[in-house]
């Protein structure tokens, strides 16, 4: 549950539409519901304004739809992360939405988006992050734009649609290998950049270390670094940015 729902459940009682008995009901698994194998937090999108989030992997696929399911009944939707195929087909909603590149599970997502998020990726092996990241803030209520493929090693790529990044409120540059993209970018532009190492890259790379080192250690301020291959989290974090003022 998330401030748009509780508002609508106490304005359908003031009117009359919802008996007091039924919205408590609803109400009545706040602040979580004790699954056993799992503790549901539906007041964390009242409190955060971010909903809790299924992490699917190391989770069997019949605790996944069961957490999800709950979701679905007390608050009209869900975000998965971290999916299977398998786990989209055993879900078996017809409007429910599968991204097989991030592995990414939605429903009911804020039909209303709000400013706008742009994400980046330096390489095509960098977008499964970078989906990630994009359904997740578009999914919280942020228009999003994708500009994907432009790294710097065909720096030109990102030059010629730079009126993209000048009409982004945030911008969210993903990058592996040696993890310049989001420097550069953020060099470029007055808006706030979250950067995102990927482990994509060879040996030196040491699974994402060496993008995330080069990004924490950038010297263009006004950038903030989520973990290696942390989409989501980006998306949050640039959601969250997003919104402020928009309220």
């Amino acid at each position: 549950m998330d401030t748009d729902v509780l508002k609508k459940l106490l304005a359908d009682v003031k009117a009359g539409r919802i008996p007091v008995e039924k919205a408590l009901h609803k109400l009545k698994h706040l602040p979580y519901e004790d699954l056993e194998f799992a503790k549901v937090d539906h007041h964390r999108g009242i409190r955060s304004d971010i909903p809790e989030v299924i992490y699917a992997r190391g989770k069997k696929t019949e605790e996944v739809i069961a957490i999800a399911r709950s979701m679905l009944e007390k608050s009209g939707r869900f975000l998965i992360t971290k999916a299977s195929e398998n786990i989209y087909r055993e879900l078996n909603l017809k409007n429910a939405e599968f991204s097989p590149a991030s592995g990414i599970i939605s429903y009911g997502g804020r039909p209303r988006k709000k400013g706008s998020v742009l994400v980046i990726s330096a390489g095509t092996s960098d977008i499964p992050v970078a989906e990630e990241s994009q359904v997740t803030a578009s999914f919280l209520g942020s228009r999003t734009g994708r500009l994907y493929d432009v790294g710097v090693a065909g720096i030109h790529r990102l030059f010629s649609r730079r009126e993209l990044m000048a009409k982004a409120r945030v911008i969210v540059v993903v990058a592996g290998m040696e993890g310049a993209l989001p420097s550069v970018v953020g060099g470029l532009t007055d808006k706030p950049v979250v950067a995102v190492p990927t482990s994509v890259g060879y040996g030196t790379s040491l699974g994402g270390l060496t993008a995330l080192f080069a990004m924490l250690n950038s010297c263009v301020p006004g950038m903030a670094v989520v973990n290696i291959d942390n989409g989501f989290g980006a998306g949050c974090l640039a959601h969250k940015i997003n919104m402020m003022g928009l309220k």
